[in-house]
């Protein structure tokens, strides 16, 4: 009898593990010592590579395949490594006590990091103020007009100070978006490493105002991993 309920259980189990095509896990993460707020968990897909932020509160959930090998990484703590079973409905539901490891605190700068919508504002909003020159027909109809801003100073230096202002913004905002992901493991850089790798990134403008989060934190990351190569290697 207990040899039919085994395979029984096998069976149910090969069953629902082929016709889930997609499963939901959905989780909770939390300190067994201390309340604590987990603003920089991410839970990663090994077999995809793939992975999303969690909520401060613990929580998250996110779309995975059954048999898939997760794991959940927040910093000061140890990895999280599980394989998803899916039950009879397509989902897998755990939560996850953790205990996190002593620390001796060296003095920091503390900044408020933004979120990454206040960063996305920021992006879509990166424009370079054009100055007001002549063109087209407005050159025959003021030609002086048209030499003194070909020929004059005054109006080039304009058009310096906005492209400045325009790399300053720019520079503004990749720095926000390396400090989120500093405080999410993304990469690991210090604040006095930021502009050689900003420097390093040469990120177009554009790719920077319309990329998704997930686009960003793709290229972010494999330039990341480029640069720490070549400073490893530069004195080979």
């Amino acid at each position: 009898m207990k040899f039919l309920l085994t395979i029984l259980v096998v069976v149910l189990s090969t069953f629902t593990f082929s016709q889930c095509e997609s499963v939901m896990f959905k989780g909770k993460v939390y300190d067994t010592l201390r309340p604590q707020s987990f603003y920089n968990m991410m839970i990663v897909n090994r077999k995809t590579g793939k992975g999303v932020f969690g909520q401060p509160n613990g929580h998250f959930s996110v779309y995975v395949n059954n048999g898939d090998s997760i794991t959940i990484s927040i910093k000061g703590y140890d990895l999280i490594n599980i394989v998803v079973r899916a039950d009879e409905n397509c989902r897998f539901v755990k939560e996850f006590p953790i205990i996190g490891k002593p620390h001796e605190f060296e003095e920091v700068i503390v900044r408020p990091i933004k979120t990454l919508e206040q960063i996305k504002e920021e992006r879509e909003a990166l424009v370079m103020i054009e100055t007001r020159t002549v063109t087209g027909m407005e050159v025959i109809q003021s030609p002086i007009t048209a030499l003194y801003q070909a020929f004059s100073r005054t109006e080039r230096n304009k058009r310096k100070v906005e492209e400045w202002k325009f790399q300053d913004n720019k520079r503004s905002i990749i720095k926000e978006l390396l400090r989120t992901y500093v405080a999410y493991d993304v990469v690991n850089l210090t604040e006095d490493e930021f502009d050689d790798f900003i420097n390093f990134l040469n990120m177009d403008p554009n790719f920077l105002r319309t990329a998704t989060e997930w686009e960003l934190i793709e290229f972010i990351k494999g330039k990341y991993e480029h640069f720490m190569y070549l400073r490893y290697h530069q004195n080979d």
